[in-house]
């Protein structure tokens, strides 16, 4: 299915979202189906809950590092070599995960994931430079659409791969990703013929001080807004199946049919709700209202005391996130020299990396010594203070109409 855009939207620009909207949601299936067996990989080679959270962690150490690297290197020599190698990267990734028999295995594992999966920003600059302005929020609410459509499918596919034993889930996900290495190869096309060869760039890392230096600028402000929900997502994202299963009871051949509840809610939302939403009170109101519904729920988990309550609950957190990240990386897209978008998108992906470690180093601590409830007080209060700044940011005269997007 391809969304109806407006604007200077044409044939060709949709074919090409298509195919990235294609090779990400088969990349995230392997993530998802990776993702919520590892706490229980993890416990059945001893681990404790603050080890699993460093294991977590050790994926977003890896893209943290290389997130920046990668937007650089897709500035000058395109994004389509820049995404297929990190495809390649995860491949192997999933190979030793499905052979794993030690701790010091998995996190190895996760170290490549993470390296490569350091790309989404290149994703993000891939369909800034396919796509008109006027219709960036949408077509950016598609490509994170994608994503939960493979975190919505990947888990399942996970539970029921762990029938056939313990390798069987990593096989699987790399198969698919080998396939998708192939697929991105053969059919995804460069988004941009512009290169900044320029020599008198700045370094990689002199964009990443920018953000921490020069905090009330526009566009570091929602890198801190991105960066902080990204926080509050991966929380709970991270303690999700060691929360559940100390709650109710969830084990690794169960917990995907969460994960598949999370992801449909998570699809639908940005697939065919973000679009009216943000035609009708445009990127900024979306932003603000992701950042209150992700806290929300963030803070009202731990009141669920049976699955049912639970079901109820849930939505708000993908529904949040659904509203929150698209509009946020819309308005920085806005904002940004599009000869620097790749350095741009990349360095907002270091800070959600560097949210994406801290989080699981702080959800799983706090599970561990505070009680499974404490991990979500703690995210929720992060949300909400650093989303203050949602509410500090005004529209500009360059920013699309809201009922054109």
């Amino acid at each position: 299915m391809t969304p109806g855009f407006a604007g200077n939207t044409n044939r060709e620009q949709l074919k090409r979202l298509t195919v990235l909207m294609t090779i990400t949601s088969v990349d995230m299936i392997g993530f998802a189906i990776v993702l919520p067996l590892l706490p229980y990989y993890a416990l059945h080679l001893n681990a404790t809950p603050e080890q699993i959270g460093f294991i977590i962690a050790s994926f977003s150490v890896a893209q943290l590092i290389f997130a920046p690297v990668w937007g650089r290197v897709s500035d000058r020599y395109g994004r389509r070599p820049a995404l297929i190698i990190g495809l390649t990267a995860a491949t192997i990734a999933y190979v030793v995960f499905g052979f794993a028999n030690s701790i010091w295995l998995l996190l190895l594992s996760r170290l490549i994931q993470g390296a490569g999966g350091g790309t989404t920003g290149v994703a993000q600059a891939y369909v800034a430079d396919s796509i008109a302005p006027v219709d960036r929020a949408k077509a950016l609410g598609w490509l994170s659409a994608s994503t939960s459509l493979g975190v919505m499918l990947g888990p399942v596919i996970g539970s029921f791969a762990a029938h056939w034993g313990q390798a069987a889930p990593g096989l699987v996900a790399a198969g698919l990703n080998l396939v998708n290495v192939w697929f991105a190869w053969r059919w995804l096309p460069e988004s941009t013929t512009e290169r900044n060869m320029s020599r008198d760039r700045r370094p990689i890392w002199h964009a990443a001080w920018t953000v921490i230096a020069r905090r009330r600028d526009r566009i570091p402000r929602l890198i801190w807004i991105y960066a902080a929900g990204m926080l509050g997502f991966s929380a709970m994202t991270s303690i999700l199946s060691l929360y559940l299963g100390a709650e109710f009871g969830i084990t690794e051949k169960t917990i995907g049919y969460f994960f598949l509840y999370v992801g449909a809610l998570s699809f639908i939302m940005r697939s065919l709700v973000l679009g009216p939403v943000v035609r009708r009170i445009g990127e900024i109101g979306a932003m603000r209202a992701g950042t209150l519904l992700l806290t929300l729920g963030l803070v009202l988990y731990p009141v669920a005391h049976t699955l049912w309550v639970l079901a109820a609950i849930i939505p708000l957190v993908p529904i949040g996130t659904a509203l929150l990240f698209p509009s946020t990386t819309a308005l920085m897209s806005h904002a940004s020299d599009r000869r620097e978008l790749g350095t741009t998108m990349g360095v907002a992906q270091t800070f959600a990396g560097l949210s994406r470690v801290v989080a699981p180093l702080m959800a799983t601590s706090a599970f561990q010594r505070f009680g499974s409830a404490m991990p979500f007080y703690v995210a929720g209060l992060i949300v909400a203070f650093v989303g203050v700044l949602a509410f500090r940011i005004a529209p500009t005269t360059t920013q699309p109409v809201a009922d054109s997007v």
